[in-house]
């Protein structure tokens, strides 16, 4: 299998699908392999350093927790060569069109992506919902090989094929709950490599996060004191989207913007999906529907 994690900035990842993609490594060693793109550079986020040293700082960081989550991580790069500015991103031609390449590069199976925000009294983040909008205007034209040949020019006469992705929407904390899901994933076998990865972005967790003042978080003291807010975050998260658990959770929704997978598809390559806070029965339906059947 291989999946990629599209989102808009350092440590998205880590706090949405980071569980989940350590349980498919686990479960498929060598036969996985995964890569998460950031599609800003990241450089908005802190109240103390320039935006070029928060450029540095950060993608040092997200480094480190490639390196700890075993993962390819990568930054989008526009035909230009430029990387999109944090804060100011915009569904354009030029975005779609270096999202459709990295797509089309990779070939994943699975991409997982931020969702579209539905109700409009929920808050959002402008760059989640420009990579959520812009993977869905796109993804018809994943296998679409002359889209954009002037962006990307190449060969009209000669078109191979290339593979249309499922395309999951991952959790939005902005939406408080309000994120439908039909896959909920216990990856609390995974909380530990969640708290490693999810520490590397120290300037995040100990500095920008309880500074903003947007995510109700104290400054940790310590990586052990780090697991315990971690761990409420994940009840709150657990208590929004109604899962009567203390375990982690990450949940998932199947969309028809890529590929329509199979119900029996899904159920094989996401094993770890609980059917007591799964909607697995809606998602059965939903699925025979697209297909038709």
């Amino acid at each position: 299998m291989k999946a990629l994690f599209v989102h808009a900035h350092f440590d998205d990842y880590e706090f949405v699908a980071g569980g989940t993609f350590e349980l498919l490594r686990r479960r498929l060693g060598d036969a996985f392999e995964a890569r998460v793109l950031v599609c800003t550079d990241c450089r908005a986020g802190h109240h103390e350093l320039t935006r070029e040293e928060t450029g540095r700082v950060r993608l040092a960081e997200q480094t480190a927790s490639a390196r700890a989550g075993g993962y390819e991580f990568r930054q989008l790069q526009l035909p230009d060569g430029s990387v999109p500015r944090e804060a100011c991103l915009r569904v354009d031609i030029p975005l779609l069109a270096a999202l459709w390449k990295a797509i089309r590069d990779f070939e994943p199976d699975y991409l997982f992506c931020p969702p579209i925000v539905s109700d409009p009294l929920v808050g959002i983040h402008v760059d989640h919902v420009a990579v959520a909008q812009a993977v869905r205007e796109v993804s018809y034209m994943i296998n679409v090989p002359h889209a954009f040949i002037a962006e990307y020019p190449a060969d009209e006469t000669r078109s191979v094929p290339v593979n249309t992705p499922v395309i999951l929407n991952t959790y939005d904390h902005y939406q408080f709950g309000r994120t439908a899901h039909d896959l909920a994933m216990n990856v609390e076998s995974a909380f530990e490599k969640i708290a490693e990865m999810t520490w590397c972005h120290e300037s995040q967790v100990k500095e920008w996060l309880p500074w903003v003042g947007r995510h109700r978080m104290g400054v940790p003291k310590s990586y052990d004191h780090w697991k315990e807010i971690l761990r409420e975050r994940y009840t709150i998260q657990n208590r929004q989207l109604g899962i009567g658990s203390g375990h982690a959770h990450e949940v998932f929704a199947v969309t028809a913007w890529g590929r329509v997978p199979t119900f029996d598809q899904i159920v094989k390559d996401f094993p770890e999906a609980v059917p007591k806070f799964s909607r697995l029965k809606q998602l059965r339906l939903r699925l025979a529907r697209w297909s038709g059947e």
